[in-house]
């Protein structure tokens, strides 16, 4: 914990009324930061601000999925935003490709790769004009392999790392870093059901004796706020896989 690390500097953090997000909401405030929370949920932002008055915390409700709240959530931070840690997520059910439910195939990448796209345009020019920033996006050891969810989510999590990756060379030169951070196993309150057999045959038993681990979010929150401040002012287009060694089995 640094005590002034992010002190003036504005960061929004999405998904932060519950897990990882509200962690790095609470890590980057304690740590002097102005936080624009934002999160679906209203009462899980208003359970953020009880338990953190001393903290300079300002909260969003709004769908990221939906422009206009987007807008809302930038709009909030009042100026530049010097950081951005996109960290909303939602789960698929494990499906496969031949047994998508394409309802929920549109839900998880409005979420986990649209969304996460659209904030980072919404606050990137405000960076360029600055000279300067830090974004981090949450993949997932689903962006890393093939055998932690189905179709969906896997191919949304790899899409953040391609996104992540891009945006690192365009802008690296601007003075603007983007970041990712791969978490493993978390003590989250994302639902994850198998709704498919061909998914448990072909990887439950496999998930059950390969992941090494349950992390708490406060773990990855420590990563995320790392990442984005200038502690990391040399790692650029870098996926931090902070999952308890599951990448390296």
């Amino acid at each position: 914990m640094a005590a002034d690390r992010f002190t003036g500097k504005t960061v929004i953090v999405t998904g932060a009324g519950s897990g990882i997000g509200k962690a790095t909401a609470v890590r980057v405030a304690s740590e002097g930061g102005r936080v624009i929370a934002a999160d679906v949920v209203a009462t899980r932002l208003d359970e953020l601000t009880a338990e953190n008055p001393g903290l300079d915390i300002v909260t969003v409700a709004g769908d990221i999925t939906k422009d206009e709240d987007i807008a809302r959530i930038v709009e909030a931070a009042g100026g530049t935003v010097w950081g951005l840690a996109n960290v909303a997520g939602v789960m698929d059910s494990f499906q496969p490709a031949h047994e998508i439910d394409w309802k929920q195939w549109d839900f998880v990448f409005a979420v986990n790769l649209t969304a996460t796209a659209k904030l980072m345009a919404a606050v990137i020019p405000g960076m360029l004009e600055a000279g300067a920033g830090s974004i981090v996006n949450v993949s997932s050891e689903a962006g890393l392999r093939g055998s932690a969810a189905g179709a969906a989510y896997t191919s949304s999590k790899h899409a953040v790392i391609g996104l992540t990756k891009n945006s690192a060379v365009m802008y690296g030169k601007k003075g603007i870093r983007v970041n990712s951070v791969a978490p493993g196993a978390v003590q989250t309150n994302i639902q994850a059901e198998f709704k498919s057999q061909l998914a448990g045959e072909a990887i439950g038993a496999f998930m059950q004796v390969v992941v090494p681990g349950l992390a708490q979010p406060e773990q990855l929150a420590s990563s995320i706020a790392w990442l984005l401040s200038e502690d990391a002012s040399n790692v650029n287009g870098a996926v931090l896989a902070n999952d308890t060694g599951w990448s390296a089995i």
